[in-house]
């Protein structure tokens, strides 16, 4: 990681994996071509599962069990951290031009990265502990539900494992005072 003052530590990677609507796998194809795809994914233990149908190109190449990457993306904002009047007089002072690239024309953001082995889940329980786990991370309102959709659904789809080998998180982030965050800093 090229900016380790922005790097955090497994734990807040964790936390960024559990709150992401979705993560963007990444390989490389049949053809020595990348391939990314957002899913829909979920965490248990040092496992990241999600489903698929039962055939097309990502099939085709997880079912060959390629090593992959897995981004996830937290909270990203562009920080407010000056009043319109500050920002007034830092354009009458130009001096304080560099303020605007690094503060003001910026992102905050949080994300984490995963390295891992693609795998499909053959153990019938296996395959139900993730499903649900989708289900309960993507539909949690309708669970009640869950038992007569599984009778059916989880013939119709496949279920894939990435052990989690690798995880890197990273931040970059403002406090109240319009400092940024740094070396794992939380405030």
């Amino acid at each position: 990681m090229r900016r380790k003052d922005r790097e955090m530590s497994r734990e807040f990677g964790i936390e960024v994996i559990d709150r992401a609507d979705y993560g963007v796998v990444s390989m490389i194809d049949e053809n020595n071509e990348p391939y990314g795809i957002p899913l829909s994914i979920v965490r248990d233990g040092g496992n990241l599962y999600f489903h698929s149908a039962l055939s097309g190109k990502k099939v085709d190449i997880f079912e060959k069990g390629h090593r992959v990457s897995v981004s996830f993306a937290g909270q990203i904002k562009v920080p407010e951290i000056y009043s319109k009047e500050e920002l007034n007089g830092i354009m009458e002072d130009k001096s304080a031009a560099g303020v605007l690239s690094s503060k003001v024309f910026t992102t905050e953001y949080e994300s984490s990265l995963v390295k891992g082995t693609i795998v499909p889940v053959e153990d019938e329980q296996e395959k139900l502990r993730a499903i649900k786990l989708i289900c309960e991370k993507y539909a949690p309102t309708k669970m009640e539900y869950f038992n007569l959709a599984v009778e059916s659904g989880l013939q119709i789809v496949n279920i894939y494992k990435i052990e989690i080998e690798e995880l890197t998180a990273k931040r970059k982030k403002f406090d109240a005072h319009g400092e940024e965050l740094k070396w794992g800093r939380m405030e």
